[in-house]
């Protein structure tokens, strides 16, 4: 460490501060005019320095000690010059940081050369002796503070000497508390001479392996020569590094072999240091760890396995895939496989029999898919009801399949879990990785994978392709953009006409208004995206506008002279479930000045199963208001009578799947007429849904059915073209058939 470090680092030792030298200034009342009047008297006081000074060093040549620093006559020149310059500073400053740094600095230098502190305090006292005769003469008083002075600077040095001895006390006071802290801490110690190869090693240290220190050699043999094998390198890695600067220690843990054989954990600690003559000597301490290591294990392994199952778990596969990505790197070939496997409606076994149960039910799925693999197959346990396999090295490209087809067939066995039986099913994704693929990659590739397995009908597999990669992106890239187009004013909205059926030209008594968005320039179907709106839970929101947008353009319509048309808006169960629904019908009704009656509000069969007794609730709300209700699709679903009872129903409506066969397939034709039969028994109003062609007209007629919709009267329009039907007098012509493309256009937009 240079002289300017040291500075710096006895400065920060003694803490100087600004705030430090601030405190100092007050506690010796230190003024701005203290320092103005030393300035002003500097001049006068040069002669009385430079006579101090020759003074100063005929005092101390009495003395051996500082006589024999002071040298020859040159040196004894040279450092009366720096004297008279330091007490020079004393008078005119300036007393900034510069001041304390070169204080500071000389106190530093004299330190070094030897000078005690007891000449450097007789020398502040003389000066002060020498300065009192030129300031205040030589009278009695001035003799009398002389020898004040004399008493309080030796009381000085009697002081100074209590706190060295009381700091030298400290230090080895606590030297004694760390030997004893060492010896407490059960700790060996080895103390290494490598330029001699001699090496110590205490009594605690032996007897850590089981020997006595006398049975051990006295060279680094006895030491290195138990030490396991495989850790040999690392430790004189870590030695060396330390000899070559790299490291401010040596901190290495390793195995060392003990008397019985077994291996003991340990971790070395050591410090070289550079002895008078130049050799090196490292000096240091070994704890037994093995308790902690035990104990690391156990947790590295808990950190890697599923407390439930006992399976592998998601961090494993991650270090299994990299593990099997290198090695595919390295052989330049080969490749792996990767299932992942979703069991099929798990959330209806938890919410049946509890998550206890299900708990049972996942153990043994875990145990069951173990069963269908090979020993070096890998089975973890990625969440939940996920599971992953790692193929690591398929052998052919149908053993994923083989083992996905395996996997399939013991799960639907029937399952015994706390005195119940049941049958589990689950869909799997495969993707097949070469040894050119990321295999970073190959968990999403697989889920892929599962989810088309999910779509295509669940308990089967499904293989990952570059297309559904591309579809992923896509829906999601549609997603977000869906997220955004309320804002944008993307969503539009068409409107179908509904026609009575009992005149000869049908005419013009409602709409449907059907939610249609408009994105990049083309119309978005609504099958891509009305279920991301009701799995977001942003279908509220658009509901609502997509039922003010209704019926203020109904209102609209019914202003310029159509004031008998109604409109038909569908309702999301979403929205059933808000509750304030019925409120925010009100205040829509309100604002845009439509009637309760003009509005229809259509929901399905499935509405009505779910949350019955919240769904009852807000349709009776509606229908008090005088809102007419709709039942839609009626037929395709569980057509439960009950419903038709229980609920404040006004209208039925035909799906169009039973329309599309009529007349000609018997089975529909009778379906239609027991649901129009129905409708009137019941005092409901039906409506057939998908009329295209001419037949479809002549036999809901004969049936009695009194409204039809569908592309034969006009497919779903925009407002401004909706409107222009109705100027042409609200009804349409005896229908023709269907162009093909009509058809195309009903399939695509419904």
């Amino acid at each position: 460490m240079g002289a300017v470090d040291t500075l710096q680092e006895l400065m920060r030792r003694i803490g100087l501060e600004q705030a430090e030298i601030s405190e100092r200034g007050r506690l010796l009342e230190w003024r701005q005019d203290d320092a103005q009047r030393l300035n002003e008297n500097a001049a006068r006081m040069a002669g009385a320095q430079a006579a101090f000074i020759e003074r100063l060093y005929r005092h101390l040549d009495d003395f051996p000690a500082p006589a024999a620093l002071l040298g020859d006559t040159g040196t004894v020149h040279r450092l009366k010059q720096r004297q008279l310059e330091y007490y020079q500073r004393l008078w005119q400053g300036p007393y900034d940081r510069d001041y304390i740094d070169n204080r500071l600095r000389i106190g530093l230098i004299h330190h070094i050369n030897g000078v005690e502190l007891k000449w450097y305090l007789a020398a502040y006292r003389l000066y002060l002796e020498q300065m009192l005769a030129p300031l205040c003469g030589q009278g009695a008083d001035a003799q009398l503070f002389s020898s004040l002075l004399k008493a309080v600077f030796f009381d000085m040095t009697l002081a100074i000497d209590t706190y060295s001895a009381a700091q030298r006390k400290a230090l080895e006071d606590s030297e004694a508390r760390f030997a004893r802290a060492l010896r407490g801490a059960h700790d060996g110690i080895w103390d290494w001479h490598p330029g001699a190869d001699t090496l110590y090693v205490s009594e605690r240290w032996a007897e850590m392996i089981g020997l006595e220190r006398r049975n051990l050699g006295q060279t680094s043999d006895a030491w290195f020569s138990r030490v396991h094998p495989d850790d040999l390198p690392g430790l004189h890695q870590a030695i060396n590094a330390h000899l070559h600067g790299e490291s401010h220690w040596i901190h290495h843990e390793y195995r060392i072999r003990c008397r019985n054989g077994d291996w003991l954990w340990v971790l070395s600690r050591g410090v070289a240091e550079a002895e008078r003559d130049g050799q090196l000597r490292i000096t240091g301490s070994q704890s037994d760890i093995s308790r902690r290591k035990a104990v690391e294990h156990q947790l590295h392994h808990a950190a890697r396995h599923d407390p439930l199952t006992g399976l592998a778990n998601r961090l494993r596969l991650d270090e299994l895939l990299l593990h099997t990505q290198r090695q595919l790197h390295e052989t330049g070939n080969g490749q792996a496989a990767v299932l992942f496997i979703d069991l099929d409606r798990f959330k209806l076994i938890n919410d049946s029999f509890g998550h206890l149960f299900g708990d049972g039910v996942l153990v043994e799925v875990g145990r069951r898919l173990a069963q269908c693999l090979r020993a070096d197959d890998h089975l973890f346990r990625f969440g939940g009801d996920e599971f992953v396999v790692l193929l690591a090295d398929p052998g052919s490209a149908g053993r994923a399949e083989q083992v996905a087809q395996r996997i399939l067939g013991h799960l639907h066995q029937p399952m015994r879990v706390d005195d119940r039986t049941l049958v589990v099913n689950a869909s799997i994704g495969i993707a097949t990785l070469q040894a050119s693929a990321d295999l970073n990659d190959a968990l999403q590739a697989a889920d892929l994978a599962l989810h088309q397995a999910k779509q295509a009908g669940k308990a089967q597999f499904a293989h990952y392709s570059a297309g559904l990669q591309a579809s992923a992106q896509r829906q999601l890239e549609l997603e977000s953009a869906l997220g955004q187009a309320l804002a944008r004013g993307e969503f539009v909205l068409h409107y179908q006409p509904i026609h009575r059926l009992d005149a000869h030209d049908p005419p013009m008594v409602g709409v449907e208004a059907l939610l249609r968005w408009r994105h990049d320039g083309r119309l978005v179907p609504p099958l891509e995206f009305i279920p991301s709106l009701e799995e977001s839970g942003e279908i509220v929101q658009v509901g609502d506008w997509v039922l003010r947008e209704a019926c203020r353009q109904t209102r609209a319509w019914q202003l310029a002279g159509h004031r008998h048309l109604y409109c038909s808006v569908n309702l999301s169960r979403r929205q059933l479930q808000q509750d304030d629904f019925v409120a925010r019908v009100v205040a829509i009704l309100d604002d845009t000045g439509l009637a309760a009656a003009s509005l229809v509000l259509e929901i399905t069969e499935t509405h009505l199963m779910q949350d019955s007794n919240a769904t009852l609730g807000a349709l009776r709300g509606l229908a008090a208001l005088g809102v007419r209700l709709a039942l839609d699709d009626f037929g395709t679903g569980y057509s439960s009578l009950g419903y038709l009872k229980r609920f404040p129903l006004h209208m039925l409506k035909i799906d169009k799947s039973f329309i599309a066969g009529l007349p000609g397939d018997a089975e529909l034709e009778v379906i239609s007429r027991a649901i129009i039969g129905l409708g009137h028994s019941l005092g409901l109003e039906v409506v057939a849904e998908g009329v295209e062609h001419p037949r479809h007209l002549e036999f809901l007629r004969a049936e009695g059915c009194p409204l039809a919709q569908g592309y034969g009267f006009s497919p779903p329009c925009p407002a401004a073209m909706l409107e222009r039907l109705l100027q042409d007098g609200a009804a349409s012509p005896p229908l023709p058939a269907p162009h093909p493309a009509a058809l195309g256009a009903s399939a695509a937009t419904g």
